[in-house]
């Protein structure tokens, strides 16, 4: 089984340039091939992963792939998918940009083990070059009306496009040329609103190679939801691979909610798991549902990958606390990694009497109902059953001086946080 038997076996093909050949490339030998990602925010989020995991793939059978960090494209901004102009941004941003993406893409590849992957950035061999040279080396191999036909440009003729976003696919065109003569890069891959993009590239390595170069594109399919709706957005916003964005207890738990109907799609796409293996957890899918065993496979899998096994370890341990109710043995961290969309309130805390604190907090509406559920039970207070109505809240009881976390029944939390 070649690569792209394996990319046809988990439904990671969209569209090929030229399917049979590149199925003959990479039974001949171990190609060089390359995604491009463009530094207009400081993280990626999980859409953009999905090529990326591709490209892992090809890593993983000892092809060479080759990352583009877009550093001149991204000062101008891919019009593909959007109805309206790009707010250009300052190239301090940009670089600020470029090195906040070339990190996680060192931590996602193991760029530092040499294990065959080498990242470039396409304003190495754009910057010096002069405007008229670019007209006459590049922009005369470009037919404006074919231009105009590609997708990530008709779909903004309504609204308006303007020349310099027009100019974007020449230069990443250039990019594939660049890589094509330079490093024998011979496939692009992306997403599918990539298409128009890759094949310019191809126009334009034919037109300065011959007919004959050989050179392949293949697209990603647009990841949905089995309701419709675009993967990788939650009531919150995107899921971030950078922690400070979207923690690793946040990834976790994203992973961890994905629907029967897309948890399998998901393993195929987003794991390294065996075709056996998978096979395994889609019967477990149909026959022990409630037992989530795919979900938790899942996102066991996609937490080590971006972040860690030690992250994951905490992801586990938040979850287990949030499920049992024993929080006692998590830190602060963690418990403001796990609590932190969870309703709040502010204290300065003096030692306050149970009651009086559960009312100053707005966990409950009078003394009488404080009473009440205390007398019964329901009321924790990190971690503790407090049954006692003349109980006294300290700081012994937060954590690390930072958090009161008070359980009212079984699964209404409130986050305490202390203020000196």
């Amino acid at each position: 089984m070649t690569i792209i038997d394996e990319l046809l076996w988990r439904d990671a093909i969209n569209q090929q340039t030229d399917a049979e050949g590149l199925q003959e490339l990479v039974k001949e030998k171990k190609i060089s091939l390359y995604c491009g990602v463009d530094p207009t925010g400081d993280s990626m989020h999980i859409g953009h992963l999905i090529p990326f995991m591709m490209l892992k793939r090809f890593q993983l059978e000892g092809h060479h792939p080759y990352i583009v960090i877009g550093g001149a494209t991204g000062t101008i901004g891919d019009p593909s998918g959007r109805t309206s102009e790009r707010q250009l941004q300052t190239m301090e941003q940009v670089q600020h940009n470029v090195d906040a993406l070339s990190a996680q893409m060192e931590k996602l590849f193991d760029v530092k083990n040499d294990n065959g992957l080498t990242m470039v950035n396409n304003y190495d061999w754009t910057h010096n070059l002069s405007l008229l040279d670019f007209l006459r080396d590049y922009g005369k191999n470009f037919n404006i009306n074919t231009m105009l036909a590609k997708d990530i440009v008709s779909s903004r003729l309504d609204t308006g496009i303007s020349f310099t976003e027009f100019t974007y696919q020449i230069l990443q065109s250039m990019d594939f040329l660049h890589l094509y003569q330079n490093h024998d890069v011979q496939l692009q891959i992306g997403g599918a609103d990539q298409w128009g993009n890759i094949t310019a590239g191809l126009d334009l390595i034919r037109k300065k190679e011959g007919a004959e170069a050989k050179a392949f594109g293949l697209t990603i399919p647009l990841m949905l939801k089995a309701d419709g709706t675009k993967f990788g957005k939650t009531a919150g916003g995107a899921v971030w691979l950078n922690p400070e964005k979207t923690s690793p207890f946040e990834f976790y738990q994203f992973w961890l909610n994905q629907d029967d109907r897309d948890v399998v799609k998901y393993l195929k796409f987003f794991t390294f798991l065996t075709q056996d293996e998978i096979a395994e957890l889609a019967e477990k899918v149909e026959t022990e549902p409630h037992k989530r065993e795919a979900q938790k496979t899942l996102a066991a899998e996609m937490t080590r990958f971006v972040h860690s096994q030690e992250a994951l370890d905490d992801a586990l341990l938040i979850t287990q606390a949030l499920f049992s109710g024993e929080v006692k043995q998590l830190t602060a961290d963690q418990i403001a990694e796990g609590f932190k969309n969870m309703p709040s309130a502010e204290i300065n805390l003096t030692d306050m009497n149970l009651v009086d604190f559960l009312i100053e907090v707005g966990i409950e509406p009078s003394k009488r109902q404080a009473r009440e559920d205390i007398t019964n039970g329901a009321i924790t207070v990190s971690g503790d059953k407090i049954q006692d109505l003349d109980y006294i809240v300290t700081e012994d009881n937060s954590f690390d001086g930072r958090f009161i976390l008070i359980r009212k029944g079984k699964k209404k939390y409130t986050l305490i946080h202390l203020t000196k």
